[in-house]
């Protein structure tokens, strides 16, 4: 290990330390008050316990119920008029008004909970401190999903706490082989961290591979799970995502009875559900949540606009730079028209009204919420009339790369738009460069990418390569849930049948 490695394992390692507590009182309080130096929020509150035994209680302000400390722990614990053979655990047992507490013994324990928000009781005589579950802080309240939002179904989104988000999940599986499996990450942030999935359905292979890929990070900081996702991922250079996010928790209840594993992260609504396909980002929650023909009719609709959004500028770049003959002549005479005033060849047309529809769209994300949309539908009409007239561009390419950008917006999940839009550029210039051959070359590069990759062992294009036509009912159409009685071999092979067979809808037959 060279000198530079060093350096960073031993910045990486817990500046917490390790040291038991003692049943020196003072040197207890110390230790901790020297930690805390030049915290101003947090506060070491001395009092006497039975009027005779020192203790403190130690919280951060923001952090922990101010006022349940004072009147479940200050109020009962100065007021104790009990026989002194009682000791702290019988008193804190009996007298605080308290659901959860335990005992810490060391001062990383300590640290934890209040970094927690958990106060900590330190008192005269004991080698251990108490913890106690009086956390307390701001959170919002649980709103419907910005990003997607449905026009039928569930409202409710996760937000910023793990503890209400995994209330949420428990909410809609009420049964207890819902598993949480907890861990903290982040040098400086212990961050918590929880795997969730159902026992029994769910392979324990697979729960073992994502353990281990959590706990080998080693990092000063999480602060939102895409630095999870970008840590445990199968192929970390692939434009593809490999695990999906959501803020729904009826989408991540979904995932979970199909065998898959749901991470919530402290501190961030986007949960992360693996191992997925490439036809889960192609897939709506209001898919299941209207009848099955317009559910397929609309998903037969995004996988022709993603096509659209892919290769609509390419191929017409292709076609009126070396394929005219593939035009009608009455268009290709329309076509020669609009452009004759243009000083540059189509490739850089193409590229100059993507660029500056992608700035566009861009700033309208960055911009307030009031004026974002304004400004995008307003940039992009003003600009594409202007630079019409100027003689920049023609009106085909405008109209191209305006049905471009609406196709892009029928991809249901943000991170798989993004991928095909970083993708279009590349095969763009294989369209200016070779035609349609290039087209077909980056068609055929894309497909063999795709079939390369895994998420968590599973082919990214299952269930069409390889083939398993019993699976396609949830992938190139949306079958009736009557029909759907099997879940993905590759997920939920442990409990494959999730309904009976026979449960087609109609009039009772044996009835009176």
């Amino acid at each position: 290990m060279n000198e530079r490695q060093k350096q960073i394992q031993k910045n990486l390692q817990d500046p917490k330390p390790e040291s038991s507590l003692n049943f020196s009182y003072h040197q207890n309080v110390e230790a901790l008050r020297s930690i805390y130096n030049n915290c101003s929020d947090v506060f070491f509150r001395e009092f006497l316990l039975l009027g005779k035994k020192k203790a403190m209680i130690i919280y951060i302000e923001g952090l922990s119920d101010t006022i349940g400390i004072e009147k479940h722990v200050l109020s009962p614990l100065m007021n104790e008029t009990a026989h002194e053979t009682l000791t702290v655990n019988e008193m804190i047992e009996h007298k605080l008004i308290i659901s959860k507490w335990n005992s810490v013994y060391s001062l990383n324990e300590c640290i934890e909970s209040i970094s927690s928000g958990n106060p900590i009781l330190l008192c005269e005589g004991e080698n251990s401190g108490f913890s106690l579950g009086l956390s307390k802080w701001e959170k919002r309240s649980i709103e419907e999903p910005e990003a997607e939002a449905s026009v039928r179904g569930p409202r409710e989104g996760f937000i910023e706490s793990i503890g209400v988000n995994i209330s949420l999940l428990r909410r809609i599986i009420k049964s207890p082989a819902l598993k949480i499996k907890t861990m903290k990450i982040g040098t400086y942030t212990k961050t918590t961290i929880g795997l969730a999935y159902v026992e029994g359905i769910a392979n324990m292979t697979l729960i073992e591979e994502v353990t281990n890929r959590l706990n080998r990070i080693n990092i000063d900081g999480i602060l939102d799970s895409e630095y999870i996702e970008e840590m445990i991922e199968d192929n970390p250079y692939s434009p593809f995502p490999q695990i999906l996010s959501t803020e729904r928790p009826d989408i991540a209840c979904a995932n979970l009875l199909e065998g898959r594993l749901v991470i919530l992260v402290e501190g961030t609504p986007f949960t992360l559900i693996a191992p997925i396909s490439f036809f889960s980002l192609l897939q709506s929650q209001e898919d299941y949540y209207q009848r099955f023909m317009i559910s397929t009719f609309i998903r037969w609709l995004r996988y022709v606009f993603l096509g659209v959004s892919l290769l609509l500028p390419s191929f017409y770049v292709a076609v009126t730079t070396f394929h005219q003959e593939m035009v009608p002549s009455a268009l290709l005479l329309s076509i020669a028209a609009a452009r004759e005033t243009v000083p540059f060849p189509a490739i850089i047309e193409v590229l100059i009204m993507e660029i500056t529809f992608e700035a566009l769209r861009e700033a309208g994300v960055r911009l307030p919420k009031q004026v974002g949309a304004a400004v995008s539908i307003v940039g992009a009409l003003v600009i594409g009339q202007a630079a019409v007239q100027a003689g920049l561009v023609s009106a085909p390419m405008v109209i191209v790369v305006a049905i471009t950008g609406i196709a892009s917006f029928m991809i249901p999940r943000y991170v798989a738009g993004i991928a095909i839009r970083l993708i279009r550029f590349p095969i763009i210039f294989l369209a200016g460069t070779l035609g349609l051959l290039g087209i077909m070359m980056g068609i055929l590069a894309i497909f063999i990418h795709l079939c390369s990759l895994r998420s968590f062992g599973e082919p990214y294009l299952a269930p069409l390569a390889p083939l398993k036509v019993r699976e396609l009912k949830d992938v190139l159409w949306r079958s009736p849930l009557w029909m759907m009685d099997t879940r993905p071999r590759l997920t939920g092979e442990a409990n494959l049948y999730k309904q009976p067979s026979v449960q087609k809808p109609g009039p009772n037959k044996g009835g009176d």
